[in-house]
């Protein structure tokens, strides 16, 4: 077959055999397939000897000491940068604890409890950078007894973290960091229970030695390498070293205080409501935000695939039994009173989060929200026992860290393959016995030197005129 083509001027063009034709376009893209196949078989093989030859030339090459120290420089920042914006997401637990306690007490307390607040943070800062920090971990004669020594020492310096190898894996300043700001949270604790009636100096006199020997000292039988570390205590985050450390001297302080005034009337129960509930809610949130950084940074660094998976896998759990723990108050709270009640929901993820903080690394998220889910139900029944008790407290504070934080202990036992219940019913009963009786000696001494409550026409005029001499909201103030 010929293709015969007529030129415009009427002349004959080339012939052209279109059989032919259409033999070599076939065999021209055959050849250029070809071509490309042997040129991806070329890349392949080049990029297979390429990875080959970095499989067998970046161990060796991370073995040569400049490759090794650059290394181990790079795994030291990141993870001391983790550990100092997990402590920042800690501290700014403060300001939640401050909303949170500002919005559950009556408005003419809140300056009050702002400046306990604020005050207690710095107080626990300076006095654990002065004695409290070296207490906890400059290690001791035996594992009862810590030693006693004074202000923090010299960072790390370059050699002798190049020369550890990788040991040394983060500041000892960010370490101070992160855990001075566990320090204030435990005190934090005490201030929402006390709330409304107790005199400031009185419990800023506490906090003192709360933060710089009561806390320190159980922080080193754990935390430190002590004897409940050896007996196989496990508190990951602080169910009990923070929660129920602050719960214990909270009900001692709450014990000799007393409750407030029109509280309990003709053995009846007054309920004293708070002033501003968006206050408290946010303070809630800004909590839950910061739990991230509590349980996240207490896996301590993250500069590996496993301790990234790890501190995911954290995140995850403590999101779903704060989650767990609303849910299930909300629904208790529904079925008991009729009402959703706000304060008991805020107070259930609350309970969530203190309950996982024990063990957030073992369990799945549908046994971490369990976990979660017990904390919500049993804070809900606990808080309205401890009413019944008339004892009174106004945030729920002892129910959130104290009976959540032993709930958390305990289900250490179940979520955890190397948890005793034996050995965390042993911490349970040892933070509390130290922390409680300890706080109720010094409240004891406070009270008969200086006293620890303001008077009944004080209480009833507010904290805020007779302590402070402010007002949250003058605008409302009558003249």
């Amino acid at each position: 077959m010929a293709l015969v083509i007529l030129r415009p001027d009427g002349a004959m063009g080339p012939t052209y055999n279109f059989v032919s034709l259409f033999a070599k376009q076939r065999h021209t893209k055959q050849m250029e397939e070809n071509v490309s196949e042997k040129l991806k078989y070329r890349k392949c093989l080049g990029t297979g000897v390429f990875l080959a030859g970095l499989a067998i030339a970046v161990p060796a090459m991370a073995e040569e000491p400049g490759v090794k120290n650059s290394f181990i420089e790079l795994a030291y920042s990141v993870d001391t940068f983790y550990f100092l914006m997990s402590g920042a997401l800690v501290m700014w637990m403060a300001a939640g604890f401050a909303m949170l306690e500002a919005g559950l007490v009556r408005s003419k307390n809140t300056v009050e409890i702002l400046t306990k607040n604020i005050a207690l943070y710095a107080v626990a800062c300076v006095m654990y950078m002065l004695v409290g920090y070296n207490i906890m971990y400059g290690g001791g004669p035996n594992g009862f007894i810590p030693g006693l020594s004074f202000l923090l020492g010299l960072d790390n310096t370059a050699e002798a973290v190049l020369s550890s190898g990788g040991d040394i894996y983060y500041s000892s300043m960010a370490d101070f960091f992160f855990q001075v700001v566990f320090v204030a949270t435990a005190m934090s604790i005490v201030s929402g229970a006390v709330a409304e009636r107790m005199k400031l100096w009185a419990f800023l006199i506490f906090a003192v030695v709360m933060t710089g020997f009561i806390y320190p000292v159980q922080g080193y039988w754990k935390w430190g390498g002590g004897f409940l570390d050896a007996l196989g205590f496990l508190d990951f985050a602080g169910s009990g070293v923070v929660h129920l450390c602050g719960a214990a001297a909270a009900f001692a302080g709450v014990l000799l205080l007393g409750p407030r005034t029109g509280k309990y009337v003709d053995g009846k129960i007054k309920a004293i409501p708070g002033a501003n509930l968006p206050l408290a809610t946010l303070g809630t949130f800004i909590l839950w935000l910061g739990w991230f950084g509590f349980n996240g940074g207490s896996e301590l660094k993250i500069s590996n695939i496993a301790e990234a998976n790890a501190v995911s896998l954290v995140f995850v759990n403590t999101n779903a039994a704060a989650a767990g723990g609303l849910v299930a108050s909300l629904i208790l709270s529904q079925i008991w009173f009729g009402k959703a009640d706000l304060t008991m929901v805020l107070n259930g993820a609350l309970a969530g989060l203190v309950s996982i903080t024990a063990e957030p690394l073992t369990p799945t998220p549908l046994m971490a929200t369990i976990v979660g889910v017990v904390g919500g139900l049993i804070v809900v029944g606990a808080i309205i026992l401890i009413d019944k008790m008339k004892i009174d407290d106004p945030v729920g504070a002892i129910s959130v860290h104290g009976i959540c934080g032993i709930w958390g202990l305990i289900a250490v036992a179940f979520t955890n393959p190397e948890g005793s219940l034996a050995a965390q019913l042993t911490g349970v009963v040892v933070i509390f016995g130290w922390v409680f009786c300890t706080s109720f000696v010094l409240w004891m001494v406070i009270k008969s030197v200086l006293g620890i409550r303001i008077s009944e026409e004080e209480e009833l005029e507010g904290a805020d005129v007779t302590e402070c001499g402010l007002a949250a909201y003058p605008e409302f103030t009558k003249e």
